[in-house]
């Protein structure tokens, strides 16, 4: 089975995290955090400030690692590494979500989150409350 090492932004804005919705591909219309495939050669921060530029026409400072996730999904295995990371510069202007919102802490279950992604929910509910 093929491994897909990706990346994914936890942005925290006022204790509030921004999520994503995908609008494309096998698991359009879930909710995630925004990132994307790590590229060889990149570092996982590399990869991730590339990516939310890509995606989001937004510049962000990584942080601290949160977790690696490990998901196995019918057709290849994930390894996604989690950063939080806080926005430079940019408005977050979705070029591939189909949509995205901030949640707090008591919204954080709101949204139909990608397996992979609710793993990493679990921890940032934690962060939330500190």
């Amino acid at each position: 089975m093929k491994t897909i090492d990706v990346v994914a932004a936890v942005i925290r804005a006022q204790n509030r995290i921004f999520a994503t919705q995908r609008g494309y591909g096998e698991f359009k219309d879930g909710w995630e955090f925004p990132g994307g495939k790590i590229e060889t050669g990149e570092t996982p921060e590399q990869a991730l400030k590339r990516e939310i530029r890509e995606e989001l026409d937004t510049e962000i400072a990584v942080g601290e690692k949160i977790l690696t996730v490990e998901q196995e999904y019918p057709s290849f295995y994930l390894r996604m590494h989690c950063y939080w990371a806080e926005i430079i510069s940019g408005e977050l202007e979705l070029k591939e979500a189909e949509n995205a919102c901030w949640l707090g802490r008591e919204e954080l279950y709101s949204v139909e989150w990608l397996p992979a992604d609710l793993e990493v929910v679990k921890v940032v509910e934690q962060a939330l409350t500190e």
